[in-house]
This record gives structure tokens, sequence and C-alpha cells, in this order.
């Protein structure tokens, strides 16, 4: 049992952005993120989900679609199990003007406070039948996840055909409270003074 006055939840702060996105010979796309935690986290501040504007190629660099959408969310939790991750699904219309998924990618939060940058790889889900694929061209009904959390799970994604898809780049800012009073080290491992850590 926690002495009096000791901590028994630590707290995890993360803001940061939806920076970009490389999505070759795909534009005008937004996207959407959700957080994905154990069962022992909370949110206490901030949003758990958001979507971005729409977004174009510039012809300064014709290759990338830049969001700088924000993130900022806070976590209270008695333990590490289940640290957050973000999932990301981006969208954008295809031939008919439907939207339909271009990518769908997930990556933890850091676990070490500070600045971090992260790029994702994206994929698509894909249908098995050359029949399936012509019918979800046709009718512009892409194969897609009814819930795109189910990305950050590992239970029956050994059984869905996907394909690479381009990247999505974040940045996290990264805070942590009572961690280290609660017995867990989160300094990064290459600090050049370990005694200065939180």
């Amino acid at each position: 049992m926690a002495a009096a006055g000791s901590p028994s939840v630590f707290l995890l702060a993360v803001n940061g952005q939806i920076e970009s996105g490389q999505f070759p010979g795909f534009d005008d796309l937004y996207c959407k993120f959700c957080f994905v935690y154990g069962q022992d986290w909370v949110p206490t501040a901030g949003l758990e989900e958001g979507i971005s504007q729409i977004t174009s190629k510039s012809e300064v660099a014709p290759t990338t679609l830049v969001w700088n959408f924000p993130i900022d969310i806070t976590f209270k939790s008695t333990n590490p199990s289940g640290w957050p991750q973000i999932v990301i699904s981006v969208y954008g219309p295809d031939f008919f003007g439907n939207d339909v998924v271009r990518g769908y990618g997930a990556v933890h939060v850091p676990f070490t406070p500070g600045r971090h940058t992260r790029t994702i790889a994206m994929f698509v889900p894909e249908s098995t039948s050359r029949l399936q694929k012509f019918t979800s061209w046709f009718t512009g009904r892409r194969p897609e996840f009814t819930d795109p959390r189910v990305v950050a799970q590992g239970e029956g994604r050994e059984v869905t055909r996907v394909r690479s898809q381009g990247f999505v780049t974040i940045s996290f800012n990264v805070v942590t409270k009572d961690m280290k009073k609660l017995g867990y080290d989160v300094s990064p491992s290459d600090m050049q003074n370990p005694s200065l850590g939180l």
C-alpha cells in the first residue's frame, strides 16, 4: 500500500501534431486520429479523436501533403501496461468522388519524455480476389475497417491482406509526472547525466 502523500497514479501528457503525409498519386487528403489504450488508462484532458482539414500538394513540395494538425491529450494510469497508441486513418476522393481510405497506421506514444518525431508506414486492406477488386473499384466501395482501432490490436490481423501505401509523420512532445516515484525509469538511455532524470 502506498504511503500517505506518495502518488498512486502517474500522468502522461502528450501534445504535438500530425505534420504531413506522403501518398504518391493521391491528393486532397484528410486524416483522422484516435487513441487506443489499456484498461488502466484514463484520459483526463484533451481530445481522444479528431479529424483534420483537407490538404492538397503544393508546388513547393509536390510529394508532401501538410496538415500540421494538433494533438493534445493527458492520461493518468496506475501501470504502463496498455501504453497509448495513436491510430491514423487517411481518406481522400477516388475517381468517382467517393471518400475512400488511403491508409491506416499506428504508433505508440514515445515512452521517454521530450520531443520525438515518428514516421508511420501506412497500409490499406486489399480484396482477396480479382472479382472483389473489380467490384469494389466499380461500386466505389473499397475494403476498409469498420473501426480503425483494430489497427492497434493484434487480434485477427493475421488473416487480413494489406498493401503498403504512403507515410505519415507525427511529432510528439511527451511529459510524464510521478513515474519515477512509482518505480518506472523513463529517462532516455542516451542521456548525458542520469542524475538529472525526471
